[in-house]
């Protein structure tokens, strides 16, 4: 059962939010003014790392699915696989479609994407700290 002085469920997912927006924010800024520049190897790397932790996220959720668990797992899964589609999908786009350096649209773009990568390292995190909390 589940400690109720972690509160792990909800403030965990709306600083993860928030956290993960600052952080694309930044990147879309020092994108648009070419301070940072996000090559395709870097790109190759968040898709990699998106379709990892999508697997592992399958294996874990069918072998916590079943525990005392399943609250905190269903409640932080959906930002999880937010975090985990939105970062495949935005470098998939950048690695499609050539940008220059200070284009708008790329910076969104690459805002976009290491919102979605920050906001699923940062869940896992969340996760984590769930099943740490949680006392049999």
């Amino acid at each position: 059962m589940n400690n109720n002085n972690c509160n792990c469920r909800p403030s965990c997912i709306t600083l993860s939010i928030i956290a993960a927006a600052i952080i694309g924010v930044i990147a879309a800024f020092l994108r648009l003014t070419g301070t940072i520049t996000v090559t395709p190897a870097f790109l190759w790397v968040l898709f990699g790392v998106a379709i990892g932790y999508l697997a592992v996220t399958l294996i874990a959720t069918a072998l916590l699915g079943r525990s005392g668990l399943r609250d905190c797992i269903c409640s932080i899964l959906p930002v999880l696989l937010a975090g985990i589609l939105g970062t495949a999908l935005t470098s998939v786009v950048l690695l499609g479609i050539t940008f220059a350096a200070t284009s708008i649209v790329g910076a969104i773009i690459t805002g976009i994407a290491l919102f979605a990568f920050s906001l699923t390292v940062i869940t896992t995190a969340c996760l984590a700290r769930c099943i740490a909390c949680d006392e049999d």
